[in-house]
């Protein structure tokens, strides 16, 4: 079963976030994007919402019948 699609939207930031945010990827090698969602995950769990990490999307050729 794959994954569902990530939701793409368009997110305005203060120049001086998304400089802290391209640092902080940067030191644990992930992408900006990567970055922000663990930063939001990492906010809702200090809030008390936990949200489920989705399936990753299978990778490769499907088999053969």
């Amino acid at each position: 079963m794959a994954a569902p699609p990530k939701k793409a939207f368009a997110l305005r930031l203060d120049p001086a976030v998304h400089a802290a945010v391209e640092r902080l990827a940067a030191g644990e090698l992930r992408s900006a994007n990567a970055e922000i969602e663990v930063l939001l995950r990492e906010a809702l769990a200090a809030r008390g919402i936990k949200v489920p990490i989705s399936g990753k999307p299978k990778r490769g050729r499907p088999p053969k019948e």
